[in-house]
């Protein structure tokens, strides 16, 4: 079973990466997260945020009574992807995860953060 760290540092891993946060969307702290060195993204405040967009698509889906899993979200800036990934194991828990458009794989990091939330269980 990978530690926290080790999963952050495998999802840094993903080409194009430039932070990344695991959250806990009951009360939007993180429980761990990593960035680029040159990365200006204000971790903390982005996963707070990020858990209002979580529970504001959950309280939607509910009212129009759609039945199904969130896989992601996807939310496309100019230079940025930024994906939430929930955890299936760890109930409202999400990856949080920004990558470079220039220097990514949207495709293939979708992918890669499908696979690692599938084996976290810590």
């Amino acid at each position: 079973m990978a530690t926290i760290n080790e999963t952050l540092t495998e999802i840094m891993d993903i080409e194009g990466a430039l932070a990344t946060s695991i959250v806990d969307s009951t009360n939007g702290f993180m429980l761990g997260s990593k960035s680029r060195v040159n990365s200006l993204i204000d971790l903390e405040y982005a996963s707070a945020g990020n858990t209002e967009l979580y529970h504001a698509k959950q309280k939607i889906m509910k009212a129009l009574n759609i039945n199904e899993k969130i896989e992601d979200f996807l939310i496309t800036l100019e230079s940025q992807y930024h994906i939430l990934m929930p955890i299936p194991q760890i109930s409202g828990a999400f990856i949080y995860f920004v990558m470079d458009k220039e220097n990514g794989t949207l495709a293939l990091a979708r992918r890669k953060l499908h696979d690692i939330a599938l084996k976290i269980d810590f």
